[in-house]
């Protein structure tokens, strides 16, 4: 399924997107260098052990990217202008290298734009769950959407 367009968004619908990923150690100290987080929660292991989570945490930001990257086929691909903000970012539970996370989005409200006639504002609200069906990340996400072309 391409992106939606405005209209096409019903609220109150959902989404239980078919992409899964279990992340790696890799990703996790590839994204925390290239981001210049220095925490040694994602990138020491023997600083780590001594923590109450006894390993590595998976990085906040990347699991909030992948949980957004994730819903991008089912509902933005080729449809968005842009993210106009997040709000109510969240991590109810920590990511762990092994994981394996899933996406699921649901359409929270939507209205035409005021000052762009061929688009309009849908509030997403995205969350995260691991293998376990814990919910690891959630959040509310405001994308500025094209409305569907005039024929």
């Amino acid at each position: 399924m391409a992106g939606l367009y405005f209209e096409e968004f019903e609220v109150g619908q959902e989404f239980h997107h078919e992409f899964s990923r279990t992340v790696t150690e890799m990703d996790n100290t590839m994204f925390s260098l290239l981001t210049m987080n220095p925490q040694p929660l994602h990138l020491d292991a023997h600083f780590a052990e001594k923590t109450e989570y006894g390993q590595r945490l998976f990085n906040s930001l990347y699991t909030l990217g992948i949980m957004i990257g994730m819903s991008v086929y089912d509902t933005t691909l080729g449809t968005t202008v842009g993210n106009l903000g997040m709000t109510d970012v969240k991590f109810p539970k920590p990511v762990f290298h092994g994981d394996t996370l899933r996406a699921h989005t649901k359409i929270v409200s939507k209205r035409p734009s005021k000052s762009r006639p061929t688009q309009g504002l849908v509030e997403f609200e995205h969350i995260m769950t691991n293998q376990r069906g814990e919910v690891v990340a959630s959040c509310r996400r405001t994308g500025l959407m094209l409305c569907k072309p005039k024929a």
